[in-house]
């Protein structure tokens, strides 16, 4: 075992007096160390409870005759983070969690690891750091949060953003935009629709890193601690066993979890985290390669902000699992799996209970994935668009370009009035480098929605949005434009065309003529110039790439 390293020798009597000081007894030496990575805290709906989870999952380790250790790692809330200068270090925590927990794990020689979080750069932080380690290892997440009740309709997180524009229109009084953002979160859990947490915590159970049940079953379901102790359990298991992250994400685990991305219609925010994923695991994929994906694989399941399903919704209708028995046609079913067995054989007596949430592959939502890659002289590198929540009058526009070089002015210019139907709203240098840490953006689209102009105008930006994002919006353009994209050439009045079915996103501007504007633009310089954010920068590479750091 890894621990040995503390325990076994004359010379580790100092490391065993220190175990011994924690309450590790004689006979607890023998038996494998589990680390437990928490992302405990009490001011992140999807992390308050986590306590009570990792609870669980200790119980669960001791119950197989292992040790548990429970230790911790940030997170940061999206949510509360969004719309200010917090939102900058969102994406950059991801490389931030990673690296603790490799200190983490490494320092304290951990035989096995459970990973214990929610939320958006926290559960893909905690798939690189898995990989990188190789140590055995398994996930479960705190679950989605219920949705909440406003006037007999269900509403969650995303509601909240689209009336403070109905309430600048005047539409919405300001006691009834009080009453509804007390009853859109009703309790813990991440945020109730298909945003990126509860994708990412989907995505996991895809790839095989965690049971059936991990992204669905709600934050306040009994079976999620019946979960969590069962994951205890198997973490001794995989130690004995030797199953390491290395044997289950693979590149075919990583394609079928893009299967079921699309499937779903997640989050765009997604495949930056996979891309990602897929070069810390040494493993070749590309935006073409999403892409192809995305043009196989039918959508049958539309979640909030889609529709106004949720995550309740497709847990009752029999979860991740069912969706990927309706897909097992374009699956790699012989991938191993942390329960020690094939896909193949986890999907044995899989079944969809409600048609209405979980169409069948022959009557899908459309024929192609809820995702999209475009290409074009704006973003020769691609960008990415969440189709599943673009009106079909949006699929293909065509209009001029309103250019903002932030995010916050384009709020200022929306509320001037100045965004009319028609444009195109570009929102530049808020890329990896550019913002730095690509902020998300559901504030601006949020409020175009609000005010009734998402059916009627688009979205671009080299920055990315969030999973809660509805309409035409196309983010993470490049290359950004503080690497001297496109996008930086771009001016008020350039007529964009944008074709999601065609995979184009292009300005009727000659190479030539965008040259030469490329060339009058001032060099780059950072908003940021100290700390965290301005180390990060210097290193990190295009979204095309999934933000990764050089």
């Amino acid at each position: 075992m890894r621990s040995d390293i503390l325990k076994k020798g004359i010379g580790r009597a100092p490391h065993r007096a220190l175990l011994y000081a924690v309450g590790v007894s004689r006979s607890d030496l023998s038996k494998p160390f589990i680390g437990i990575i928490n992302t405990y805290n009490e001011i992140i709906p999807g992390h308050h409870h986590l306590d009570i989870i990792s609870r669980a999952v200790k119980e669960g380790v001791r119950s197989a005759g292992g040790v548990p250790f429970e230790v911790n790692t940030i997170s940061i809330c999206d949510g509360l983070a969004m719309n200010h200068l917090g939102m900058r270090y969102s994406l950059p925590s991801r490389e931030l969690i990673a690296d603790s927990i490799e200190a983490l794990a490494i320092a304290h020689a951990f035989d096995g690891l459970v990973f214990v979080g929610s939320c958006d750069k926290i559960v893909p932080g905690m798939l690189l750091a898995a990989v990188r380690l190789d140590i055995p290892s398994i996930f479960v997440s705190g679950g989605p949060m219920l949705a909440g009740d406003f006037g007999g309709k269900k509403v969650d997180y995303h509601d909240i953003f689209e009336a403070v524009g109905r309430a600048e229109k005047g539409e919405l009084s300001e006691e009834e935009l009080l009453e509804l953002e007390r009853a859109a979160c009703p309790g813990v859990g991440s945020c109730a629709g298909l945003f990126t947490a509860n994708t990412m915590n989907c995505l996991v159970e895809a790839m095989g890193m965690s049971f059936w049940g991990n992204g669905t079953i709600p934050a306040v379901d009994a079976r999620r601690i019946e979960l969590a102790r069962a994951v205890g359990e198997r973490a001794v298991a995989l130690v004995e066993e030797d199953l390491r992250p290395s044997k289950i994400i693979t590149r075919e685990a990583i394609h079928n979890a893009f299967v079921v991305d699309m499937a779903l219609g997640g989050s765009t925010n997604t495949v930056l985290h996979l891309l990602a994923l897929a070069f810390e695991a040494g493993v070749e994929f590309s935006l073409e390669m999403v892409d192809m994906i995305a043009r196989r694989v039918p959508c049958i399941v539309r979640l909030s902000p889609a529709s106004n399903l949720h995550l309740e919704d497709l847990d009752r209708a029999g979860g991740i699992r069912a969706v990927m028995k309706e897909l097992e046609h374009l699956l790699n079913l012989d991938v191993m799996r942390v329960s020690g067995r094939a896909l193949k054989e986890d999907l044995e007596g899989a079944s969809v209970k409600d048609r209405k949430v979980i169409r069948s592959a022959q009557d899908p939502h459309s024929r192609e994935g809820g995702i999209a890659v475009l290409w074009g002289n704006l973003a020769p590198e691609g960008a990415v668009v969440k189709a599943a929540a673009v009106a079909p009058e949006m699929l293909r526009h065509e209009g001029p370009a309103r250019v903002y070089n932030s995010e916050a002015e384009m709020v200022e210019g929306l509320r001037r009035g100045e965004v009319r139907p028609g444009d195109v709203v570009v929102i530049r240098y808020e890329g990896p480098r550019g913002g730095p840490g690509m902020p998300e953006m559901l504030m601006p689209t949020a409020m175009l929605a609000g005010r009734g102009l998402d059916g009627k105008v688009a979205l671009v930006t080299d920055g990315r949005f969030s999973g809660a994002t509805r309409g035409a919006a196309i983010g993470h353009v490049s290359p950004e434009a503080a690497a001297r994209g496109p996008i930086a050439a771009l001016r008020d009045g350039d007529i964009i065309m944008v074709d999601i079915p065609e995979r184009k996103l292009e300005v009727k501007l000659s190479p030539e003529e965008i040259e030469k504007r490329l060339g009058e633009v001032p060099p780059f310089r950072p908003r940021i110039e100290k700390g965290m954010l301005a180390r990060y920068a210097e290193r990190v590479q295009s979204a095309s790439r999934g933000a990764v750091m050089r």
